[in-house]
């Protein structure tokens, strides 16, 4: 979530403005294609909210990405992503989101390919047409160039982050851009020797060659896009362990390391907290990235969720605001992270849930009575929220700025849904549901019809009819068991 953080505000979203850049040039001498096919162009996998977003064809399997960082964070780094991946359709051509980078050659199978940029696309033409089942893979020797803005690379005062939430991964390397097409990752990034570099997953490796270090990471578990991450700079990697041996890694601006240790030692007992409403933390590591730059938004990438370092260190003076956030950012990992939105409009279940677990820790632990005081609140706004933005489920297509989709509606607007749905089915039932959706999705991708069924499944009875008002319909229907809750009147 692109969640917003500054602390002495209401809160808002973090709009980061996307923006269509440099075509990528066509490589001169590259085969042709033995099979006629049609000209170059975008494609997508039919997300109505990012019509060009994925690609069909292929089904990604993992991505091994090889980044150079030449000492300085307004230059490009020289690249490499190699995708394996399953053909599931005829491919004349292979699409591959990319944009922002210059493509020096490709190769499909071992062999030299052609290439063209066609919008945000590069659109690969191999010797010969694919067929569904054949084993590929694709390298790319490619720039991912940090300059510029509409997300991405993140540059901060000592180096580069990452923030590709929602479209914005295929700005920093090629790939399949879109959250239904988990893959695994391994990250090889070589920087010079006084840096650290950290990423997603567990480090595999770290070796040294006389100015330079090249250190190695790979995820346990699939990953779409959105979450990868890669961190360059002069940081300090504070480590512990959480509940059942987890290994606790937080990342931190080398400055910060002691002022910063008491806000991190509290991942163990939040990780516990969460444990106890949604089962066992899913996936193999957890940990704060700190980065040196003036973030008004924070950030669920996989094993590592990312804060402006000032957000860290406004932790001890705002602890009731800010450790909502720190655990908003931690339930991610089960609600996004390890069960991903099959389609962006499904971003309610991500966002609902964090922002549910962010007010109700809120409410255990720092202001008991807050919880249903703001899902009141919410109440109150939900019909302005859904005429802005449409319903939860059904958000409608930004009109300036792709991030413009991380709306209140989808924030305190999802978590209301949930509150609702508590309030008719019991806690008791709410607490069996929430378990079984992360235990039976975990590594995969869910969608609104997969949360709707489940939840009448787990109730004993049919709740398409009473979920289908509270995510569809432009009016916010009745609270069970609160009928002196009413819409605010809208202003005149």
């Amino acid at each position: 979530m692109l969640r917003s953080v500054r602390l002495r505000s209401p809160l808002r979203h973090a709009l980061l403005a996307a923006t269509v850049l440099a075509t990528l040039a066509a490589a001169p001498g590259a085969p042709a294609a033995q099979d006629a096919a049609p000209p170059p162009r975008p494609a997508g996998i039919g997300d109505p909210l990012f019509p060009h977003l994925g690609n069909p064809g292929y089904d990604v399997l993992g991505y091994d990405i090889s980044l150079t960082y030449p000492g300085r964070n307004d230059a490009p780094l020289a690249a490499r992503t190699v995708i394996t991946a399953r053909v599931t359709d005829r491919l004349p051509r292979i699409n591959l989101d990319f944009t922002h980078g210059t493509v020096r050659d490709v190769t499909v199978n071992g062999r030299p390919a052609a290439h063209a940029g066609a919008g945000e696309d590069l659109v690969v033409t191999p010797g010969r047409t694919l067929h569904p089942g054949e084993p590929l893979r694709i390298a790319v020797r490619h720039t991912s160039d940090p300059r510029g803005h509409g997300g991405g690379w993140i540059r901060t005062r000592d180096g580069l982050a990452m923030a590709n939430q929602a479209d914005a991964a295929h700005r920093v390397f090629p790939g399949n851009d879109h959250p239904a097409d988990k893959a695994r990752f391994t990250f090889r990034v070589t920087a010079p020797k006084d840096l650290m570099v950290v990423a997603n997953g567990l480090r595999l490796a770290r070796e040294r060659a006389s100015a330079r270090t090249t250190w190695t990471y790979r995820t346990a578990h699939p990953m779409a896009t959105e979450l990868a991450q890669v961190s360059i700079g002069r940081s300090a990697v504070l480590r512990g362990t959480g509940p059942h041996g987890l290994p606790l890694r937080h990342v931190v601006p080398e400055r910060d390391r002691r002022a910063v240790r008491p806000v991190v030692d509290r991942t163990s007992a939040q990780i516990e907290w969460m444990e106890g409403y949604v089962g066992r933390y899913p996936l193999e590591s957890y940990g704060v990235l700190s980065v040196d730059a003036p973030l008004n938004f924070a950030l669920e990438t996989q094993t590592l969720s990312v804060f402006g370092r000032d957000f860290l260190k406004a932790v001890e003076t705002h602890p009731k605001r800010a450790e909502g956030i720190l655990v908003h950012e931690l339930a991610h990992q089960w609600f996004g992270n390890s069960v991903t939105p099959r389609r962006w409009s499904d971003l309610w279940l991500n966002e609902g849930h964090a922002t549910w677990y962010e007010a109700l820790f809120t409410d255990e632990r720092h202001d008991r009575g807050s919880l249903v005081r703001r899902m009141r609140a919410a109440y109150e706004q939900s019909d302005a929220w859904r005429k802005d933005g449409g319903p939860p489920a059904a958000p409608r297509q930004p009109d300036e700025g792709r991030l413009e989709l991380f709306r209140p509606v989808v924030y305190d607007g999802s978590a209301l849904v949930l509150y609702a749905l508590r309030q008719e089915i019991g806690a008791a039932a709410f607490g069996k549901l929430e378990r079984a959706w992360v235990t039976r999705h975990r590594d995969g991708t869910a969608g609104t019809a997969d949360f709707v069924a489940l939840a009448s499944e787990v109730a004993g009875r049919d709740l398409e009819g009473f979920l289908h008002a509270w995510l569809y319909e432009e009016r916010t229907p009745p609270m069970p068991g609160h009928p002196r809750w009413k819409p605010a009147k809208p202003a005149r």
